[in-house]
């Protein structure tokens, strides 16, 4: 089973590592959802973590529909990401409608090989989200990160199922949405997932 913890700091990874985690979504103001971390933060975690993490690609908070420029900014980081041989990234883009954003997400994909790709919850504002699946899975994203729509992964479990048969073999579905070190088997009890994240997926680590 793979713990993901997200954190915005070196430090913050550091201790999640020490506390049980198998793999860091790094970011910066997780407040707002998560941004994109710093080169020197990235490049430093490739060096001391001893897990995989995924970097967040999203130049600011707020809705997941942007604009050229920050389509751009989102393109530079990806290339940062590869030049420092980051395990994968995290992104997500929608368009004005509240779909999917098919031809940038494809180009980001594309651009991002061969690191891995992560869907973040952008696909939690979906009113599709069986069919936003069913997209990405064609798209070649190898884990969509869920709540199955909703607050919370207990919440969200029957989607969240629904999303994991359309998965299957060919891609993951990280469970999320205020997943606990308390309330994991509850909630893999309810979605079988090998994957689950949570800022206090293995206690608090916050700085």
């Amino acid at each position: 089973m793979i713990k993901e913890v997200c954190v915005e700091s070196l430090a913050e990874a550091l201790n999640a590592v020490h506390a049980g985690a198998t793999r860091i979504e790094l970011c910066e103001n997780l407040t707002v959802g998560g941004t994109t971390p710093s080169y020197g933060t990235i490049k430093k975690c490739k060096e001391v973590l001893p897990v995989p993490f995924m970097v967040m690609i999203r130049p600011r908070g707020g809705d997941f529909v942007y604009t050229d420029d920050e389509f751009d900014l989102m393109k530079e980081d990806i290339e940062v990401c590869k030049e420092l041989k980051a395990p994968g990234v995290v992104f997500g883009l929608l368009t004005t409608s509240g779909q999917i954003d098919i031809p940038r997400t494809r180009e980001l994909i594309e651009l991002a090989r061969p690191m891995q790709v992560t869907f973040h919850k952008a696909i939690d504002v979906v009113e599709d989200i069986p069919g936003a699946t069913r997209q990405l899975k064609e798209l070649g994203v190898n884990r969509i990160l869920s709540s199955g729509g909703k607050p919370t992964a207990l919440e969200g479990a029957v989607m969240l199922k629904q999303m994991l048969e359309i998965g299957g073999d060919d891609m993951l579905i990280i469970v999320a949405g205020k997943v606990t070190n308390e309330n994991l088997e509850q909630v893999k009890s309810l979605v079988p997932s090998s994957e689950f994240h949570g800022r206090k997926l293995v206690g608090d680590i916050a700085l």
